[in-house]
């Protein structure tokens, strides 16, 4: 799925950036109980550890890329110490060339991979050669009978899914002319005085105009608003046109490796940071922007070191890319592995599994994002999944939703998925504000991509200052110590109410310093 969250309906672009402002700063690191801020804690449980030695923690970071020259998370990039940087030889003899602070497996000679089709799309373009001018009324085994449905099922999805993708296009292109014409009125400036002289055409940009001015009044700058609604347009724009493309024959061209061959693991660059690394510095900076330094924001983890591994582009992750990328990340020290992305097909999923059970060998805690289709994960699979085909369940794996920062009927993120038996806990994910590339910039960003690495954070403390824990304990040490909410709260994407032990498993939100005080023997405050 597409990495970047794009509101493109007008009212709840307010409503977003209302919660913006009212939003406290580095309320991922504040705690409900001394700050009645639902927070992970990662604050007082500082306080709780005091000065108690730690170990270094390696977090890799799956992702779009990282900006490894970002102010606020320069001094936590991982060095590899056997690599000459830029000397063209392999010198830890690990199999990639100079891979100083990480390695990208979309990225070639021929430059780097930016859009990708869905799964969707790849699946039915492969299937689409086959039947497309197939005499399918000669059809004779029973196999070939049922994978003809599925193909008919699969057209008929990718047909649904590209209409839907379509008209949000449209939708866009809408909102970015009745931008223009309200910008004409008023000498080309963009205001609420804009909205004043431009009279509405029809009933969509009368829609239009209400939408755009609540964002104005609630503090949403003009020019933001324009910014995204570009971005939107872009981001569409190349899924319809990537999606009805033939993917493999770009991937081998850019990237110089064939996509259907699954044995190959040694492949890409060393260009960590891709052409859009948005999202990954933004889930870098939650984990571990470096503390105490007077800028930007405080990360998580206090002793932890970034590695950047660049396998998710805007589209969806091929399988073989995610599964060489855990086991590059295991084979290089990290410990704890953040995967902030999700797909609800996986052809090669034996080759995830396999790379899900060789990190467990390895002791490697895997921390992965819910999604944010607000969907019920116990009755639609999404993937990657901690259920391996060979029937068992990989036990270093936690599964996060997101969660707001105040107490009450809408603490769960409305985007967020759940699931009393697929999802794990909730971590704050709603209205996080962290690095993004380029300039040393910092934005509000929200979906359970923002919650996975809070939560890869708190375990990062925990392995730092309790090194003797195996990922299996820490897992279950962070699911026994959740703070519990008894009130009942708003499913995600309905109006219907339930408890939170009724979205999760664990029945409550991450909390470190919950953990920190188990560990060390002490006795939780009363409420």
């Amino acid at each position: 799925m597409n990495k970047k969250l794009f509101l493109v309906g007008l009212f709840s672009l307010s409503i977003s950036v209302f919660a913006q402002k009212k939003t406290p700063e580095n309320w991922q690191t504040k705690d409900p109980m001394a700050n009645k801020i639902y927070g992970t804690g990662a604050e007082e449980a500082y306080k709780t550890l005091g000065n108690k030695e730690s170990k270094k923690v390696i977090v890799a970071v799956i992702d779009s890329g990282v900006d490894i020259e970002h102010e606020d998370l320069k001094d936590v990039i991982w060095t590899n110490p056997g690599e000459i940087p830029d000397n063209g030889i392999d010198d830890d003899k690990n199999g990639y060339i100079d891979d100083v602070h990480g390695w990208s497996f979309l990225g070639g000679n021929n430059g780097d991979i930016n859009y990708e089709a869905t799964e969707l799309a790849r699946i039915y373009q492969k299937m689409n050669k086959m039947y497309a001018f197939k005499d399918t009324t000669k059809l004779k085994t029973s196999a070939d009978k049922s994978e003809y449905e599925y193909y008919k099922k699969i057209k008929n999805e990718f047909l649904t899914d590209q209409e839907d993708k379509k008209q949000q296009l449209m939708s866009l292109y809408m909102v970015s002319a009745y931008m223009q014409k309200a910008k004409a009125a008023n000498n080309g400036v963009l205001n609420k005085k804009a909205l004043k002289k431009y009279k509405p055409e029809n009933e969509m940009e009368t829609r239009m105009k209400k939408g755009l001015k609540l964002a104005f009044t609630f503090g949403l700058k003009p020019e933001e608003l324009e910014d995204q609604i570009k971005q939107g347009i872009d981001v569409y724009g190349n899924m319809v046109k990537y999606n009805e493309m033939n993917m493999d024959s770009v991937r081998q061209y850019t990237v110089g490796d064939d996509p259907a061959n699954f044995t190959n693991r040694f492949y890409g660059c060393n260009r960590v940071k891709g052409p859009d690394a948005l999202h990954g510095t933004h889930v870098a900076g939650i984990i571990a922007a470096s503390r105490n330094n007077k800028i930007g924001i405080d990360g998580i983890a206090n002793n932890v070191i970034i590695m950047p591994v660049r396998a998710v582009p805007n589209g969806d992750e091929r399988d073989k890319d995610v599964a060489n990328a855990i086991r590059y990340a295991v084979d290089n020290g990290a410990t704890i592995i953040n995967m902030s992305f999700g797909k609800y097909y996986s052809p090669e999923k034996n080759l995830v599994d396999e790379a899900i059970e060789y990190a467990k060998s390895k002791d490697v805690l895997l921390i992965h994002a819910a999604g944010n289709e607000s969907k019920d994960k116990d009755v639609e699979i999404s993937y990657p999944t901690r259920e391996l085909d060979n029937k068992t369940i990989a036990s270093n794996w936690i599964e996060v939703g997101a969660s707001g920062y105040k107490a009450g009927s809408n603490i769960i993120g409305s985007f967020s998925n759940y699931g009393k038996t697929k999802v794990d806990l909730f971590a704050p994910g709603v209205d996080i504000y962290s690095t993004v590339p380029d300039n040393n910039k910092y934005i509000y960003e929200s979906g359970t991509s923002m919650a996975a690495p809070s939560t890869a954070g708190v375990a990062a403390i925990i392995r730092a200052y309790f090194p003797e824990l195996k990922a299996e304990e820490v897992r279950n040490i962070l699911m026994q110590t959740v703070v519990t909410y008894e009130k009942e709260v708003t499913v995600p994407g309905t109006k219907n109410k339930k408890k939170v032990a009724d979205l999760c498993v664990s029945g409550g939100f991450l909390n470190a310093n919950n953990a920190v005080m188990k560990l060390m023997g002490i006795s939780p405050k009363k409420k």
